[in-house]
């Protein structure tokens, strides 16, 4: 699989994890209590072990903002695949 697909396939599951727990409220439930499980659920896609997801929901008076991996980052192809997969944020 290319980077390009890889990243297509990263934005394509951002997205619907976005956008699903507002009109799926089992699933939102599900992915806050055990985000592993949920994502194994609807991707069919195990997160390993070492990988460390981590669920906050926002409210009217918190707002919780990911940072993308630093640019000068190098990651091998096991790391691109994982980051494609929503499995791993790597420093």
């Amino acid at each position: 699989m290319s980077v390009l697909s890889l990243i297509q396939a990263a934005i394509l599951m951002q997205n619907q994890l976005i956008s699903r727990p507002g009109a799926d409220p089992v699933f939102r439930a599900g992915l806050v209590e055990d985000p592993s499980n949920a994502i194994r659920q609807e991707f069919g896609i195990d997160v390993p072990d070492h990988a460390k997801i981590q669920v906050h929901e926002s409210d009217m008076s918190v707002l919780h903002i990911a940072l993308p991996i630093s640019p000068n980052v190098e990651l091998d192809e096991e790391r691109l695949e994982a980051i494609a997969a929503g499995l791993c944020c790597c420093g």
